[in-house]
């Protein structure tokens, strides 16, 4: 544990932070590998399935969680299987 009164109050903000992003980027990655799994499986329902994890690929980004360009690499890569 620091001793320095910043450190501890950059550690206890640290915390908080990672509290509040990790459900937020889980639900992400579930979102794409959901769609995923499905589209390796060949299952009809992959528009469906790609609006969703596209608006999570989003909602991440606009939470400042992944970079523009990942955002707009994993959409592409997604919207392949789509086709």
């Amino acid at each position: 544990m620091p001793v320095i009164e910043s450190a501890i109050q950059r550690v206890r903000l640290t915390k908080k932070q990672h509290d509040r992003n990790e459900p937020q980027i889980s639900a992400y990655r579930t979102a794409v590998k959901r769609f995923e799994k499905a589209s390796a499986a060949g299952e009809d329902n992959l528009a469906e399935l790609y609006k969703t994890a596209s608006s999570a690929i989003d909602r991440a980004h606009s939470k400042g969680l992944i970079k523009k360009n990942k955002a707009s690499r994993e959409k592409s890569r997604l919207a392949k299987y789509v086709k």
